[in-house]
């Protein structure tokens, strides 16, 4: 193998591919409809299509990566993603858009396949403080990628969108060409040994972590939009900052764990990360149940919960990651593809518990339920976790 360590900016962009392209483009969303004459309804297909091809993906290229090796993989899907991107930009043909828009979804592998990187390069704690700065450094990208498409559909139309999008993915093609070695030993028998992960009680704990945290803040994203302007009567320009505000609370916690993961240990960061935000919402809960009027107390608390799954998420990925070393890129695609599931149940359900009439108290209780879930999971890991380090040690059989 050519044990070249990547860069981490490499890992970084790999990871914030995916979160680019799915967001950069949605300012571009009325102008592109206008252009190719359809309705919002079949506009919209371009992000329901992507997300469903990308949920599928994440449960196929890892189990690949395994097999085959990071670097063939990563290569091919970057050439993939090059091709589509292209046909996005030259087609006047809505079927066709919609089929190359699909394929775009191949950029979410590049983060499932960076943390298998890091796993492979990385054990225990490093693991987890590496995961954790490359998360904090790429949570950058959902809150400039609209600002970014905004401005390029502005000056110089929705097509030059998806010009940038075919740039970055040849641009990345080059340079990981030149800067990602293989990492991982390929072996024809690995891919048949997936069950034996998920057999794992500990690897679905980790899951659960993951999965439930990232729940909370779909139903945050889904529920505080309808709160802001129904019950306080924020303006859109307020709901944006608002709803950013959350995403700062993970920067913040993000770097705060990749400073501590070493020392203080991944499961201790877990622990704290999932009770926090409890102890916030809780406080607001009471407060809006007690005639409260305010409504920094409801961000406040969703800051609390930012900060809470950047202290856990990165942790909880290496957890489930090093439960077995040999088959990182199956761990990495079936925890992403559990998340992105259970993200997309819970923002249906939010819908439907707060259609009749959002309240603050309501949203956040709902939070509580999931997050109250992930802490359970969370202990549940420390239990069943043998790794001093609080994140398992497993070698490859």
């Amino acid at each position: 193998m050519t044990r070249t360590q990547p860069h981490l900016a490499t890992l970084v962009l790999l990871t914030a591919l995916s979160v680019l392209t799915l967001n950069m483009f949605l300012p571009a969303l009325p102008a592109m409809r206008e252009a190719f004459g359809v309705s919002e309804a079949v506009m919209g297909r371009s992000i329901s299509l992507y997300m469903l091809a990308a949920a599928v993906l994440q449960l196929l290229l890892g189990p690949l990566s395994d097999r085959l090796g990071r670097r063939p993989v990563i290569l091919g899907l970057l050439v993939l993603y090059a091709v589509a991107s292209i046909l996005c930009l030259l087609t006047e043909n809505i079927t066709l858009f919609l089929i190359a828009r699909t394929g775009q979804a191949v950029a979410v592998g590049g983060g499932i396949l960076a943390s298998a990187v890091v796993r492979d390069m990385y054990e225990g704690r490093q693991a987890a403080a590496k995961l954790s700065l490359i998360a904090s450094a790429m949570a950058i990208a959902p809150m400039l990628a609209p600002m970014v498409g905004g401005l390029l559909e502005t000056a110089f139309g929705w097509r030059s969108v998806f010009v940038t999008y075919a740039l970055l993915g040849t641009v990345l093609l080059l340079w990981c060409l030149r800067d990602l070695g293989e990492t991982h030993a390929p072996g024809p028998g690995r891919s048949m040994r997936v069950g034996a992960l998920l057999r794992e009680r500990l690897f679905w704990a980790y899951v659960g972590v993951q999965a439930l945290g990232v729940g909370a803040f779909y139903m945050f994203l889904t529920g505080a939009p309808f709160v802001a302007a129904d019950v306080f009567g924020l303006e859109p320009a307020q709901i944006g900052i608002a709803l950013g505000s959350t995403t700062a609370g993970f920067m913040f916690g993000a770097g705060l764990s990749a400073r501590l993961a070493e020392r203080v240990g991944p499961m201790r960061l877990i622990l704290i990360g999932r009770t926090l935000p409890i102890l916030a919402l809780g406080a607001a809960i009471i407060y809006y149940m007690n005639g409260g009027v305010l409504v920094v107390p409801l961000f406040l608390s969703t800051i609390v919960v930012g900060i809470g799954n950047g202290l856990s998420l990165a942790n909880a990925n290496a957890g489930a990651l090093s439960v077995r070393p040999d088959l990182a890129g199956s761990a990495s695609g079936f925890s992403g593809a559990v998340a992105l599931g259970l993200g997309a149940v819970l923002s249906w359900f939010t819908t439907a518990v707060l259609g009749d009439g959002a309240t603050p108290e309501g949203l956040l209780l709902l939070m509580l339920s999931a997050l109250a879930l992930a802490l359970a999971m969370a202990a549940a890991a420390a239990a069943w976790e043998p790794g001093e380090t609080g994140v398992s040690k497993h070698k490859t059989p």
